[in-house]
């Protein structure tokens, strides 16, 4: 089902390939992770019978509230009043100025020593009331009647006197303290009392008097608009914004929804004509950071675009594998009151990542991974992301790619769950201790066994589903390279029973190719196990090769060029024998590639010999030449081993110089041109050869008979 579309991404280029992989990712990522952010919305009117307790999803400020809350604030604060000293001493110029008037109009137009005619007596009133014009325009409530002028104007000048001194006296005590405008009247009710019982003013003028203070009391207390309002300004500030929280309730199930609740659901956001694109957005943001982190990692790399095809494959397979299971779990979390995510399996995607492709896009995998689970996975009033399942999915997964390090092993791999458990038991202690709420005993095992569950699944998921990806893919994980290296493997067996010599040789080349892999930072592993079977095609004529021969070489009967045949077919025989065994593609092209385009030297001298138009191209191997790094080491120990194994007297010296001589030839001959093997890794090759053959093939004492 899967192997057509892998052959048809195959044969796309690169570049390409990544485009629409990562594009076509990002898009089903979406519509997996859409349901999980878009805003939940109810399609509800006023008065109605709410369906369902609803809660806030966000933490949003109601401004009406805010508001209302500040305006009653701001109307509970008294107006800020200031004491004017200079009142009093105006309205006591006032009073003055007004008997001055009398004063003056009385020497000037009436006569104390002569009776007062009533004409004249009209015109001081007339004057008098000329003089009084700008004081009414200014104080119009100081209105003074004609008969209360004519009183005072044929008053003695001595009681005018006393009586201006009476009223400032009076004025100066009244309003040398603050008075409000509520308490005038109160203050007006004082001066009267003290007018009435004054000695110096006359009984005829009391009442005259009393029309002339009350309009001079006033208020010496103003209100300072400007300190006024500085103070409601501050009172506003100090009101808090009124807030409906994440989480709150803002109806409950059969509640009715009057219409200040219908307007805490539109500040929300919760109604269907509400909707936002802000979540969409936000997600769309996600989606491209996390493509392009793909993106940017596939493109600096430096392998095999094949290879970088197939990991990029299986590193979205696992991804959306991994994703469908928490789509699943985030059904689960809703029908119970713990956080069953704790239970997901969360070191499983940089598990698989890591043993199927590589250590960076294992890291990868953990950060896609827990962003992902963030939104799945959440409770439904999260502002953003669910933080605690993020970190829990983090530092399991990087616990996990810690621990396991270069190991693919079932044993490792258990290993590795137990480490996890650990982390996994610390942080759900962490998130237990840190939320400060009260829990059963029952919860507290339910969490414990989640955090250890968890890593007990990620490693049995990751043994579980390893054969599955390496045979869609073609890989050859390390816990399958161990199977295949099990001496009870029956190909393995076939080897043994049908060309022991054959098995030792692959032993002892496997040896070799492990131990130089490994000094220039290749797979060891692989090396080794495809030394077992790298010669498997010599079962098919095994007595035609010489290590297993007893005596008699049946070369001796055939032709150069029947006998080249033979040699060279055992490649092409071991690769189909292999390939119909269903064994590992790396395993099948080391089989094949590992004589590469070797020249038959002796088989061509022989053959030149007969006959001197043989062709040198003739006596090669059909290839392809090595395509990695580990077949090209298999490449040389398989010809030093079997030449040293020929030397009659291998001496150090001997062996070095063997291993050199072979190599100078592959070299040469342009075998390693198709591989990355560098000079400089080919000379540790050398080295590394030179002292395992040394260790094998060293002196040995002779022991007395």
């Amino acid at each position: 089902m899967f192997k057509p579309l892998v052959q048809l991404i195959k044969s796309l280029k690169f570049q390409v390939t990544a485009w629409l992989v990562i594009g076509l990712s990002a898009v089903l990522l979406f519509f997996f992770i859409y349901d999980d952010v878009k805003q939940e919305t109810y399609e509800l009117t006023p008065f109605q019978i709410a369906p369902s307790t609803i809660r806030s999803l966000k933490t949003v400020e109601d401004t009406v509230k805010t508001e209302e809350e500040r305006d009653r604030v701001a109307e509970e604060q008294p107006p800020v009043y200031q004491f004017n000293e200079e009142i009093s001493t105006n309205r006591q110029s006032i009073a003055t100025s007004l008997f001055d008037y009398i004063l003056e109009v009385k020497k000037s137009t009436l006569s104390e020593e002569e009776e007062i005619s009533a004409s004249k007596l009209k015109a001081a009133i007339r004057e008098m009331n000329k003089k009084l014009k700008e004081l009414k325009e200014t104080e119009p409530d100081f209105y003074l009647s004609e008969p209360v002028l004519a009183g005072l104007l044929t008053e003695d000048e001595t009681v005018l006197l006393d009586m201006r001194t009476e009223l400032t006296k009076i004025v100066s005590d009244e309003l040398s303290k603050p008075i409000k405008a509520k308490d005038v009247t109160v203050i007006q009710y004082d001066a009267e009392r003290k007018l009435r019982t004054s000695s110096k003013i006359p009984d005829g003028q009391v009442q005259t008097m009393i029309q002339l203070v009350r309009p001079l009391i006033v208020p010496t207390e103003t209100v300072n608009e400007e300190l006024t309002e500085q103070r409601l300004k501050q009172a506003r500030e100090s009101i808090e914004p009124t807030r409906i929280l994440q989480g709150q309730v803002i109806v409950r199930e059969g509640q009715v929804i009057d219409k200040e609740i219908y307007r805490q659901l539109e500040v929300t956001g919760l109604l269907t004509n509400q909707t936002s694109a802000k979540p969409i957005l936000a997600l769309i943001c996600l989606i491209v950071l996390l493509s392009g982190l793909v993106y940017i990692h596939f493109m600096s790399r430096k392998e095999d675009k094949q290879s970088l095809k197939k990991s990029l494959l299986i590193f979205y397979s696992i991804f959306f594998l991994v994703i469908v299971m928490m789509k699943f779990t985030g059904v689960l979390e809703k029908e119970f009151d713990v956080q069953v995510s704790f239970l997901f399996p969360a070191a499983l995607a940089p598990l698989l990542v890591k043993i199927l492709t590589n250590e960076r896009l294992a890291i990868l995998s953990v950060v896609m991974i827990s962003a992902a689970s963030g939104l799945i996975l959440q409770e439904g009033v999260s502002s953003v992301m669910q933080m605690e399942v993020v970190l829990y999915f983090l530092l399991s997964g990087v616990t996990a790619l810690l621990v396991l390090g270069e190991s693919g092993r079932r044993l490792t791999i258990m290993r590795t769950s137990f480490a996890v458990a650990i982390a996994n038991l610390l942080y759900v202690s962490f998130y237990l201790l840190m939320t400060q709420s009260t829990y059963t005993l029952s919860e507290i095992v339910f969490y414990a066994i989640a955090a250890i569950s968890s890593a007990i699944l990620s490693a049995a998921l990751t043994i579980g589903l390893l054969p599955f990806f390496e045979s869609i893919f073609g890989i050859v994980s390390d816990m399958r390279l161990v199977e295949l290296s099990n001496p009870n493997h029956p190909l393995l067996k076939k080897v043994l029973t049908e060309t022991p010599g054959t098995y030792h040789h692959s032993v002892m080349v496997a040896n070799l190719a492990d131990a130089a892999c490994e000094a220039i930072g290749a797979n060891g592993l692989l090396a080794r196990v495809g030394s077992y079977y790298h010669d498997i095609g010599k079962t098919v004529r095994p007595m035609h090769f010489i290590e297993n021969q007893h005596g008699v070489n049946p070369h001796d009967q055939l032709t150069p060029e029947e006998s080249r045949d033979i040699i060279i077919a055992h490649a092409a025989d071991g690769a189909d024998l292999l390939a119909a065994k269903k064994m590992p593609q790396q395993i099948v092209d080391i089989a094949r590639q590992h004589h590469g385009t070797s020249f038959l030297k002796f088989f061509y001298y022989k053959a030149k010999e007969q006959d001197e138009d043989a062709v040198e191209d003739d006596f090669r191997y059909f290839g392809p030449k090595p395509q990695t790094k580990e077949i090209a080491v298999i490449s040389i120990a398989d010809s030093c081993e079997a030449a040293v194994r020929s030397m009659k007297e291998p001496t150090p010296d001997k062996i070095s110089g063997l291993v050199k001589s072979i190599v100078k030839d592959k070299v040469n001959d342009g075998q390693f041109d198709e591989c990355e093997l560098s000079m400089k890794e080919i000379r540790i090759v050398e080295k590394v050869i030179c002292e395992t053959l040394n260790g094998i093939f060293h002196s040995r004492i002779e022991y007395p008979k």
